[in-house]
């Protein structure tokens, strides 16, 4: 063929150039670069080289082949230069991501007096999002607006997601309205832009002025739709959905799959979720069989999550980062340390353990298991820490009550560039408060707005509350919190209420008591405080009152009860439980440890039994608390020196901490136990949060 005469000569040759612009355009979609490439030589080969039409097309197959340089070329070698070969370019480093160059050559095209398409606008305004420069996004509005094409439906919308994912809502919507014409694309980018921002109602009221308008739906706009149903945990709504889904059979879409198996997830109907998620065989991957164990997780139904996890590797579904990070949060829980250990194995043996997701969970994982060590080792190893991760490590020291290694590790993070936020200051409040830093913590509270940015929530009110409490200074709580400019929550008025119990306060007690059952008529916890300092002031008369009370009420106590693992299993005990095979053998060493711990100086501390009776039994009672029978098994039941870890649903006792103490010296092994408030770390005779708790 004469390539020659096809590029100088129109008329009659005229179509021989249109056969070999199409079959460049073939070569382009389907990606055949070096079928491309051959052409190109042959047109090279010709005496002139290709004309602009056909040039045009050679720099749109280089550009979808992910040869943008080779694009480049032919550009700069082009004598002459029309709008599409501007657009082109423009377009081609846009797709292939060398954003920096789309507006550089965006730039060229208008000093060669060339006024911009709409294909080339959009491919502007994605670079703007990538490159994080609003200022330059607005310009390109401003300029589309000029030459009249800012209400073009494909300007419109990419214009709608350029200010939405900037997080600039109004800019969105004021675009999204004054756009004369909509068509799916742009109400799904609007959908999906309002369900990302966080406001998941306006979402679904925009889904339904969809429908109004007579919108086709497809199953983008379903998908997205479906996620702020996820966000909002709206399963009435959700299930309108999945009707539309399967009216216009949709369902074997492995998004909307997904889409649906997620949002029944969320909302906690995990009978749904599962159905939908087994129904289809060739719909099962990895993203809703992740959706379907994190929904597991959140409904506290473990053993399942597992049991899918293990389903899912036999059919040769790989997990993923996330799957595994819901695995390890479902690890740190339930207090699964053996469990969390072997999904650390298999995250490092698929090289996931330097995911950003997946070392903050093991990080957490660990600290919430007792593993402390442990927890900072996997920090320690991370090249760099995200926020994440900071926040991670600084909950694990609250978490463990070692308010100095708080303070420390956030200056570390601060000095290293990384921007503390709410999540941040309350693992901060609470070190420091579990440790008696009062000074810091107050410090750290007045910084937070006039340092940092961040307006104090209630969660951070209740912190100091807390800070105040646990050190004595009822007063100083008092006023904090008659000066607070919102009301204490549930948690504030828990806190205080326990501080009057622990240091005597019987009146503002009485107070706290009040406003908590206010907040909470049917919690038990203020009764039950409100009688302990009755008790511990022997009136008596004032506990009958409030246990009558509770007993006309029918409200009873949470009763406590603590729990072990041993040979892969959990062991639970209450209080004087004498349900388990080793019964005997555990009271016959309770016992004994109470003859050593006597002889090593134990004093039981009877006045912290709120009951009217007997010295000696007060003394039975104590001895026979949960976690002292969990600890008697655990040493009979493990090898010698292995450290022991003992949970318990509710706050470890003054009598039972002391006991432990001695318990921790007189056997020689360290003793962990960790209540419904911090971790306690005992260890020859002494405890880590050094009686101050």
């Amino acid at each position: 063929m004469n390539f020659q005469a096809v590029c100088r000569f129109g008329g009659h040759m005229l179509q021989d150039a249109t056969t070999l612009a199409q079959t460049i355009q073939t070569y382009a979609r389907t990606k055949q670069l070096n079928r491309g490439k051959e052409l190109h030589a042959q047109l090279l080969r010709t005496e002139y080289p290709p004309c602009i039409f056909l040039a045009n097309h050679l720099l749109n197959m280089y550009s979808k082949c992910g040869e943008v340089d080779y694009a480049l070329k032919v550009f700069d070698k082009m004598p002459q230069r029309n709008l599409v070969s501007w657009t082109a370019m423009i377009t081609g480093f846009s797709q292939n991501r060398r954003f920096s160059e789309t507006l550089k050559t965006f730039s060229q095209m208008r000093g060669a007096g060339e006024n911009p398409t709409q294909f080339a606008f959009a491919s502007v305004i994605r670079a703007c999002v990538f490159l994080g420069s609003i200022e330059i996004g607005r310009q390109m509005h401003s300029l589309a607006l000029k030459l009249g094409l800012a209400f073009e439906l494909f300007v419109g919308s990419n214009l709608a997601d350029m200010y939405w994912k900037f997080r600039l809502m109004a800019d969105a919507c004021k675009v999204f309205e004054e756009m004369p014409c909509k068509d799916a694309v742009s109400w799904t980018s609007m959908i999906d832009g309002y369900a990302k921002n966080g406001d998941s109602e306006a979402a679904l009221l925009t889904y339904k002025r969809m429908v109004n308008d007579g919108i086709v739906i497809d199953q983008h706009v379903l998908c997205s739709a479906l996620n702020a149903c996820s966000a909002l945990k709206v399963c009435k709504f959700g299930k309108c959905l999945h009707s539309t889904v399967l009216k216009l059979g949709l369902q074997v879409e492995v998004s909307v799959g997904n889409a649906l198996t997620d949002m029944y997830s969320k909302a906690g109907d995990m009978e749904s979720a599962s159905n939908v998620f087994w129904i289809d065989s060739d719909g099962r991957n990895i993203v809703s069989c992740t959706s379907l164990i994190n929904g597991f997780v959140e409904m506290d139904e473990i053993d399942k999550a597992f049991s899918l996890f293990v389903d899912l590797q036999r059919l040769g579904v790989e997990p993923n980062e996330f799957t595994f990070s819901s695995l390890i949060k479902a690890c740190a829980n339930q207090s699964a340390p053996d469990q969390g250990i072997q999904l650390h194995a298999q995250v490092v043996k698929v090289n996931f353990d330097r995911d950003p997701f997946v070392y903050s969970v093991l990080v957490d994982m660990y600290g919430k298991c007792g593993l402390l060590d442990h927890s900072i080792q996997v920090f320690d190893e991370i090249e760099n820490p995200t926020e994440v991760a900071w926040n991670s490590l600084l909950s694990v020291f609250a978490l463990h009550g070692l308010g100095k290694e708080a303070l420390e590790t956030f200056t570390k993070m601060v000095n290293r560039g990384m921007k503390p936020n709410a999540i941040t200051f309350v693992s901060l409040l609470t070190g420091c408060s579990h440790a008696g830093l009062v000074k810091e913590g107050l410090n750290y509270f007045h910084s937070m707005e006039k340092r940092y940015g961040i307006v104090p929530r209630e969660e951070h009110y209740s912190c100091v509350i807390d800070l105040l409490g646990r050190a004595g200074r009822l007063k100083e709580a008092e006023e904090f919190i008659n000066n607070m400019p919102i009301q204490p929550n549930a948690f504030g008025w828990c806190s205080f209420l326990g501080a009057c119990r622990i240091h005597g306060d019987q009146e503002r007690g009485k107070l706290a008591a009040e406003k908590l059952m206010q907040l909470e008529p049917e919690n038990i916890g203020a009764r039950v405080l409100l009688s302990n300092i009755y008790a511990k002031e022997q009136q008596w008369e004032d506990v009958r009152s409030v246990r009558k009370k509770m007993r006309d009420g029918r409200m009873k106590k949470l009763p406590g009860y603590s729990w072990v693992d041993v040979g892969n299993k959990t062991h639970t005990f209450g209080a004087e439980d004498w349900s388990h095979p080793l019964m005997k053998e555990i009271y016959e060493k309770l016992d004994t440890l109470l003859d050593q711990i006597k002889e090593a100086g134990y004093v039981p501390q009877t006045d912290s039994i709120p009951h009217e009776m007997d010295e000696s039994s007060k003394e039975k009672l104590l001895h026979h608390h949960s976690e002292r029978i969990a600890i008697a098994f655990a040493l009979i039941s493990m090898p010698a020196g292995k450290q022991i870890i003992v949970k318990k649903n509710l706050r470890v006792c003054l009598d039972c901490h002391s006991a432990i103490k001695y318990i921790s010296k007189v056997v020689g092994r360290k003793i962990i136990v960790r209540d419904n408030n911090r971790f306690h770390h005992f260890a020859d005779g002494l405890c880590s949060c050094r009686d101050y708790w």
